[in-house]
């Protein structure tokens, strides 16, 4: 347990960053998620809709530090081909 009043500080900190940043990741998930649900009924107009707003919030977690920049690029990579392809298709 902390004895520092600082360490206190950084203990209560760090509860309310980890509430923020969970919000904030559920919210990016959801965003892939009508993307992916869009592609799996077959609407690539509404998956390419989709694909157009999950790409900015998947970045604002880049910028927030809650994905890894590789990482958000390959996820927003990935989407992009499969709404490509089902826009061919």
């Amino acid at each position: 347990m902390a004895n520092h009043k600082s360490a206190k500080k950084r203990i209560r900190r760090n509860a309310t960053r980890a509430t923020i940043n969970g919000a904030r990741r559920s919210r990016i998930r959801t965003f892939i998620k009508k993307v992916e649900m869009a592609l799996i009924s077959g609407d690539a107009k509404i998956a390419e809709e989709a694909l157009k707003n999950a790409q900015p919030e998947i970045q604002r977690g880049v910028a927030k530090g809650i994905l890894n920049k590789k990482a958000a690029s390959r996820k927003i990579s990935r989407l992009s081909a499969r709404v490509k392809s089902a826009k061919t298709a």
